[in-house]
């Protein structure tokens, strides 16, 4: 069994339109844009990424935004919500907020004795807010939303499944723990590991297969402190017959990946560089930052890519 993954490190997603992602993230939940970098694989497109101060794995939720891509059918073989935490007692702060804003689909329910509030992203996205008693993580307040209330990272995603048997089988080679199973929904934890440490399996026999779009999760992360331990995971998930791709260096952590047996796409990521390691932290998340292999593209990119902000930033 796995033992060094210690829960998520982030998601990343689809989107259609980068500027009114952006809004949503840093105005409506008033998190931290924590780097603004562009897509390896097709540089003319943002990777922007959202968080806490100094993007903490476990916080971080990232987007490309294609624009004019078509949305995302839901079903099975995907994330289907992403769950943040927020303080216990917050949901009605966070309820009228969100009304205000006009945010589509607010729905409060209760789960595994959490409460809920559940609400779309601009493209549709599936998300939660959970209240959680004692979540230690030190929020992003320079956002609007003051540390009463702040969300601190990831609580868990859910996955929405055909079959949950082979899923929930590598999970618990991963290292997870089931701990409950109720309504179709079965919960695992990683025992001693990161705050965002739950993955909730959702089985749902008759959904047709979803399609990647905007507002689709594109893959989920798990974190593992270094190097050395994702090389470790790495031969036993490919011992075990998993197809894994090599390394893969992200400029803020390294990556490797695999496609799951229900459809959704893994990714192990390393705690290590961080966001810090091209730009103090005082200022994560303001100048556009490029891969080595893309710097040559920096004056086309300037021109081509939609400004976040009224000004461009430097």
């Amino acid at each position: 069994m796995i033992t060094q993954i210690k829960g998520l490190h982030h998601v990343t997603s689809m989107a259609a339109d980068a500027r009114i992602n952006n809004d949503f993230f840093t105005k409506a939940l008033g998190l931290r844009r924590v780097k603004k970098t562009v897509n390896f694989d097709a540089p003319d497109v943002y990777h922007l990424y959202y968080g806490d101060e100094v993007g903490t794995p476990g916080s971080v939720m990232t987007y490309f935004p294609f624009p004019h891509i078509s949305r995302g059918r839901p079903g099975t073989g995907e994330v289907g919500t992403t769950l943040f935490s927020v303080p216990e007692g917050s949901l009605g702060y966070w309820q009228e907020r969100l009304a205000g804003l006009e945010i589509d689909g607010l729905k409060a329910d209760e789960a595994f004795g959490e409460k809920r509030l559940h609400f779309a992203g601009p493209d549709g996205d599936g998300f939660a807010l959970v209240e959680v008693k004692d979540d230690d993580r030190a929020p992003w307040t320079h956002g609007g939303i003051d540390a009463d209330h702040a969300i601190r990272g990831f609580h868990s995603v859910s996955m929405r499944l055909r079959d949950e048997g082979a899923t929930k089988e590598l999970l618990t080679f991963m290292g997870y723990q089931a701990v409950e199973s109720k309504d179709g929904v079965t919960r695992l934890i990683v025992p001693g590991g990161n705050t965002a440490h739950t993955i909730d399996l959702e089985t749902l026999p008759s959904i047709n297969r979803a399609a990647l779009g905007a507002g689709s999760v594109h893959h989920v992360a798990f974190a593992v402190e270094n190097r050395e331990k994702q090389l470790e995971v790495r031969k036993a998930l490919m011992d075990t017959g998993y197809q894994v791709t090599p390394v893969i260096d992200r400029d803020y952590f390294w990556a490797i990946y695999f496609r799951t047996p229900g459809g959704v796409l893994f990714e192990i990521a390393t705690n290590e560089p961080g966001f810090d390691r091209d730009e103090d932290t005082a200022h994560l998340g303001e100048a556009l930052k490029l891969p080595t292999q893309h710097e040559h593209l920096r004056a086309l990119l300037n021109k081509h890519l939609q400004p976040l902000e009224e000004t461009v930033q430097a």
